[in-house]
């Protein structure tokens, strides 16, 4: 009997297989704001969430919810222009079926983006920053349940899950176009609410130089599917707490990836130009 979740999957494959017969090169989930940093490039597809089988639509702001398939930068591209989140009362599986969706279309690398908050002291709203790790204190894992073989084993290997040789690549090509760029752990966490200060504190305590509420879940399941990885976070604002002064709001996230989302558009642009990233790790 065939897992529930593959058969979703397979129906909106082959869907986006009719609109879009070549298999992308890379894909790329773009986060809070950053849609419209990328707006529609020119020469490709866009397909709307609502008619692709299966396919969850975010309903929060800042998120568009559609893919645009086409060339971009020389390569083969599939924007996700906005995600779902947990904290939507979206599923696991909902969360994480467009980059299992990107799996299946054979797409080898995934560049995930989000804005975050910055823990850590030296990061400053408006840094761009690489991921090196993260943290899961979301209370779920997208893997729970019957494993889909077809996509990886029962028990991944996430010590590399974010691909080193594409971070290095990344920290190549901003100091070509003097991008300023750290590097940190991310930590997930469940949200809608902000963080209070004190968990904050926690996290700073447990090593996190970053909070969102994203992210996570699709790294998992990419790792878990053998892509490469590259994790981009735009530190939008100061997390609870660092500066006692500051008050926390969606508006203020939107407005700071207005700001810099052309910046990080200018990277991942550079990244995609200066390959080879979607080779075997």
């Amino acid at each position: 009997m065939m897992h529930q979740e593959t058969e979703r999957l397979a129906r909106a494959l082959e869907a986006i297989r009719r609109i879009v017969p070549d298999v992308p090169d890379v894909a790329i989930t773009l986060g809070s704001g950053l849609s419209e940093a990328f707006s529609l490039p020119a020469g490709g597809v866009s397909v709307p969430g609502e008619e692709i089988p299966g396919f969850p639509v975010p309903k929060v702001s800042g998120h568009a919810g559609d893919l645009w398939i086409g060339p971009l930068a020389g390569r083969r591209v599939i924007l996700q222009r906005g995600r779902v989140h947990y904290y939507e009362g979206y599923s696991m599986e909902d969360v994480v079926f467009a980059t299992r969706l990107f799996a299946k279309l054979g797409v080898g690398t995934l560049i995930v983006t989000n804005a975050a908050g910055a823990v850590r002291a030296d990061i400053a709203a408006g840094d761009i920053v690489l991921l090196t790790d993260h943290i899961n204190m979301l209370g779920a894992n997208p893997l729970r349940g019957a494993n889909l073989e077809d996509l990886g084993p029962r028990f991944p290997d996430l010590s590399r899950a974010y691909t080193p040789k594409l971070r290095a690549l990344a920290h190549q090509v901003a100091a070509s176009l003097g991008i300023r760029v750290q590097e940190g752990v991310y930590l997930a966490a469940p949200g809608p609410s902000y963080e209070t200060p004190a968990e904050i504190r926690a996290f700073r305590a447990l090593g996190a130089d970053l909070v969102g509420m994203s992210t996570v879940p699709e790294v998992i399941v990419a790792a878990h599917a053998g892509m490469q990885v590259l994790g981009v976070s735009l530190a939008t604002n100061e997390a609870a707490g660092v500066d006692p002064a500051a008050s926390l709001t969606h508006q203020e996230v939107l407005e700071m990836t207005q700001r810099r989302g052309q910046e990080l558009r200018r990277l991942l642009l550079g990244v995609l130009q200066a390959g080879p990233i979607d080779e075997p790790q």
